[in-house]
């Protein structure tokens, strides 16, 4: 495995000065963030493929083991929160269930069966997305998700931190991090993790800007659950009716100079902005956020 290989760069690195060893930390961190740039075209391609399986009503699924799983079950869950993307549309299968996001869960990366069992139990379809995330691309619960999901019809996104992978292979749209060694052998917490966080983060954000859930920057679609979100959303509400207002201020403006340009032109009719693109709806109320992750 690529992640697992120690660079001469990072050789001693326990008997190093403090100081170095940040920098030397950072500078991987720097590193995964180049990875991820690398990959934009890639994750731009996904989006663009997974919006309209979702605008027709499909599901979205995250799939991963260990540090990618827990990673892919924290963008997930954000989504509802943040986007309000309705809890029965979200599934995050993590290898080992609940305890896998506080405890390490002995061979559950290697339950295949059991990664089968999860996909056809929840019905997955032609209409659902399936995000698996594994920075060896070889993690035989995730691989097995999406296998699964791919043979059921579903659109499959293969994240992984190591080139020519089945993970990859076998994915509809492979994003590949080139995040190269890390500086603790083995620790994919480190740079592949980073990189896969930012990654999943831009992917799911682009999606839900695709489906109209953000206005003008804003996120008009947030679940105001807290105070604190309760004045954001109404500092973002007045800010989208104050955009409204000068847009139609605009095209009044506009259509009233045409007007006197031409003889018997109709009087444009004053039209108030939506609350957001693609719909005219005011945001929802807060609902309960619940991760829905079978054990």
């Amino acid at each position: 495995m690529e992640t697992e290989r120690l660079s001469p760069r990072y050789s001693g690195i326990d008997v190093w000065d403090p100081s170095d060893i940040l920098d030397a930390m950072v500078e991987g961190q720097f590193a995964a963030v180049a990875a991820v740039r690398a990959a934009r075209q890639a994750l731009e391609g996904a989006a663009l493929a997974i919006e309209p399986r979702l605008r027709d009503g499909g599901r979205l699924i995250y799939a991963g083991a260990g540090t990618s799983g827990r990673l892919a079950v924290q963008d997930g869950a954000e989504l509802m929160p943040t986007f309000s993307w309705p809890q029965n549309r979200l599934l995050l299968f993590i290898a080992g269930g609940h305890e896998a996001l506080m405890h390490s869960v002995e061979g559950a990366e290697d339950e295949i069966e059991h990664a089968e069992n999860l996909v056809r139990e929840a019905g997955i379809g032609a209409n659902d997305v399936l995000i698996a995330v594994a920075a060896s691309g070889t993690t035989p619960f995730t691989l097995a998700c999406l296998r699964e999901a791919k043979r059921r019809g579903a659109l499959t996104i293969g994240i992984a931190n190591n080139r020519d992978t089945p993970l990859l292979a076998e994915s509809d749209h492979p994003v590949w991090l080139d995040t190269g060694p890390e500086p603790i052998a083995g620790s994919t917490r480190m740079k592949a993790g980073t990189a896969q966080r930012i990654a999943l983060n831009l992917l799911s954000s682009l999606v839900m800007i695709l489906l109209g859930r953000v206005y003008e920057g804003l996120m008009v679609d947030v679940q105001a659950v807290n105070n604190k979100l309760v004045q954001r959303q109404r500092r973002g509400a007045r800010c989208a009716r104050a955009g409204a207002r000068q847009r139609e201020a605009r095209a009044a403006g506009a259509a009233g100079l045409r007007s006197r340009r031409s003889r018997g032109g109709a009087r444009p009719r004053r039209r108030s902005a939506p609350h957001r693109q693609g719909s005219g709806r005011k945001p929802r109320r807060a609902q309960e956020a619940r991760v829905m992750i079978p054990t």
